[in-house]
């Protein structure tokens, strides 16, 4: 490992010199322990793992009505994802009460609100269903989805309805009245 040499270098004159002490370190065993940790850590630490969220997509069996899930008007808001990053949404049935369109600015205040009714006057959680048209985005898909998690809406899964053709003749009419279809 370390070694000095003491040796003189051989009697020649008679001038006495001091000794020069040249130092020699081996770092292999430096070298070792650093590969053995670096080892070690790679092979003990867990890396984050991405976090999933559940859909609840409607199965393409319509006629099967074992499939069909009743849900409550008062207990249900219904989203709808536009173009140009707007979302229209109204409580309730279709075509029964008038959508709302807002941006993804305003969407978070609508659904905390909606989401404190629907608990004080149903004693239940509230249920969101989502709809993307024809003019909706990826983008805008993961954003109401984010949205959903921001506000601890408290729903097992978001129903999505990706079929454009499953939205209904009010709700289409109003998101294009909007501008948003």
């Amino acid at each position: 490992m370390a070694e000095l040499d003491t040796s003189s270098g051989g009697e020649k004159g008679g001038k006495v010199r001091s000794k020069k002490q040249s130092t020699k370190v081996d770092l292999t065993a430096m070298v070792d322990l650093a590969f053995l940790l670096i080892t070690f850590f790679m092979l003990t630490t867990s890396l984050s793992k991405p976090l999933a969220m559940d859909i609840a997509k409607p199965d393409k069996d319509e006629k099967n009505d074992d499939n069909k899930l009743e849900l409550r008007a008062s207990q249900t808001m219904t989203i709808l994802l536009g173009k140009n990053n707007k979302v229209a949404w109204y409580m309730g049935e279709a075509g029964k009460s008038t959508p709302t369109i807002e941006g993804f600015v305003d969407i978070r205040a609508s659904l905390l609100k909606n989401k404190e009714n629907v608990k004080k006057t149903t004693g239940k959680d509230i249920i969101v269903i989502i709809k993307p048209a024809k003019g909706s985005t990826y983008k805008n898909f993961v954003d109401i989805m984010d949205e959903l998690n921001i506000t601890k809406t408290n729903i097992s899964a978001p129903a999505i309805d990706d079929d454009p053709a499953h939205l209904q003749e009010g709700e289409i009419q109003a998101m294009k009245q909007g501008g948003i279809y």
